[in-house]
């Protein structure tokens, strides 16, 4: 049973975690990476699309002097708008605060690099697209640079994978709680021996 436990866990860990993750990661391939602020400035950029790219997902990389950010829901680190043709087709905020494990600039700097999704812009009509990145209103962020990554073709994310995932992990991780906690008494309890022979050999 432990190990029927285990394998849920993991097929959990798998679908809720490493789906995501790996989908808006790793599918499609990278259009660009661009430096929207450096220097305590922050620069709109112009980015040309054609309509091959599409669906196109939005990034944005965060270098910072922090291991981790914090920030309360109603606190916004960044925010992104993208245009084109006069018109939005693509505005978010950001928080960071799901970027539990940041890449590390370097080993000799304290820098780390904190990745979060603006959105999805599912159809692209060809042509230039502006990508503006601001302030929010965190303030307390010590901010050391902004990178917009664009990826093309990159595939859909099912919603129904997570909630899934995630009731997978609870079920596998109950039923190995529970199966640990019979197994420890069994051991405990002397009753669960079996009786000694009546005769042959070990009996008494």
């Amino acid at each position: 049973m432990r190990f029927l436990f285990l394998l849920i866990l993991l097929a959990g860990i798998g679908i809720g975690v490493v789906y995501p993750w790996a989908m808006t990661n790793f599918s499609g391939h990278e259009i660009g990476t661009w430096r929207v602020y450096e220097q305590g400035r922050f620069k709109p950029v112009t980015v040309p699309l054609a309509a091959r790219d599409a669906p196109v997902r939005v990034l944005v990389d965060l270098t910072a002097r922090a291991e981790r950010i914090v920030v309360s829901q109603q606190r916004t680190v960044l925010t992104l708008t993208a245009a084109t043709g006069g018109r939005t087709v693509l505005a978010s905020t950001l928080q960071f605060t799901h970027a539990e494990n940041p890449r590390q600039v370097s080993p000799q700097l304290p820098d780390n690099v904190f990745r979060d999704e603006a959105g999805l812009i599912a159809t692209v009509s060809p042509g230039p697209y502006i990508f503006t990145v601001g302030p929010g209103d965190a303030e307390d962020i010590e901010m050391r640079a902004v990178d917009l990554v664009l990826r093309s073709g990159v595939g859909e994310v099912d919603r129904r994978a997570q909630p899934v995932g995630f009731s997978l992990m609870a079920v596998g991780l109950i039923g190995l709680v529970l199966a640990f906690r019979y197994g420890r008494r069994r051991q405990q309890d002397p009753n669960s021996k079996p009786p000694p022979p009546r005769w042959g050999r070990g009996s008494n």
